[in-house]
């Protein structure tokens, strides 16, 4: 993770991920993710009380944006490229679930 305004660069390795799907709107799934880590991993920084990250998907389970959050807000961290595409491949393996919250009446 990459705190803004400092160059310090903290490794996240996730190992699996705790989920939840919601249908927003006729255009976007919520998806957030509370990530179990890696015993190979850097710490989650000491200054996030409940760390998760929402990733936010079309219907066709695209993903548009990925947002490291703390206590469901956005924070002063982004992702870092591995933990992107960490995130992007778990994703990818729930797609067929992301797709068919789509369907479900608001």
């Amino acid at each position: 993770m990459i705190k803004y305004g400092l160059d310090q660069i903290d490794e996240l390795k996730f190992l699996d991920f705790h989920f939840t799907i919601e249908r927003r709107d006729d255009q976007w799934i919520d998806v957030t993710l509370t990530p179990q880590l890696s015993s190979l991993s850097a710490p989650i920084p000491q200054d996030l009380a409940e760390f998760t990250i929402l990733v936010i998907c079309n219907h066709a389970g695209a993903i548009a944006q990925m947002v490291p959050q703390d206590i469901g807000c956005d924070c002063e961290y982004q992702l870092t490229f591995s933990e992107k595409e960490q995130v992007r491949l778990f994703i990818e393996s729930i797609e067929e679930r992301i797709i068919a919250a789509s369907t479900v009446e608001l």
